[in-house]
């Protein structure tokens, strides 16, 4: 039995076979990696508006107060306080708590800022102090054995002292 003669165009040579099997994978390899690259960015693409809805979520709540205007304590003549201020709080819960019990609010404020004198007032560490002692009144429970408000910031709009 002789071998027939193999026929040398259809049968290609050993290294060229070869290469075309690694030209295969290689583009094989290239097509997983892009499809998965592209799975995690459209994955993380839908994640990050998630995010950006809880912190909305979280985002603070500001509550502006009408203008006070008040007597201050003074030895040299009479001394006044215009001031006006905003309320940083949690959320729309604590905006409508305070917001309900706004006479004891008021009250406890010209309570407070006309027991101040307008030299200690017109420092920045008079109205920093100032801002921790209108949190702290505040934040006082509203009902005997309340819950206390949770004010977490109080910004001056605008401060008159003459």
């Amino acid at each position: 039995m002789s071998k027939a003669p193999e026929n040398p165009a259809t049968t290609p040579p050993a290294g060229k076979s070869k290469r075309k099997l690694l030209v295969i994978i290689a583009a094989a390899v290239l097509v997983l990696a892009g499809v998965g690259g592209g799975a995690v960015f459209f994955m993380s693409k839908k994640k990050a508006p998630d995010k950006e809805h809880k912190e909305e979520a979280k985002a603070p709540v500001f509550l502006a107060l009408e203008p006070f205007v008040v007597n201050l304590q003074s030895e040299f003549g009479e001394k006044y306080l215009q001031v006006q201020m905003t309320l940083q709080v949690p959320d729309e819960v604590q905006s409508n708590l305070i917001k309900a019990n706004m006479p004891q609010v008021k009250s406890r404020l010209i309570m407070l800022l006309s027991s101040k004198s307008a030299e200690g007032l017109l420092t920045p560490e008079g109205k920093d102090t100032l801002i921790q002692e209108i949190t702290t009144q505040i934040n006082l429970p509203f009902a005997a054995k309340g819950e206390p408000q949770k004010v977490s910031g109080v910004f001056f709009t605008s401060f008159v002292v003459q």
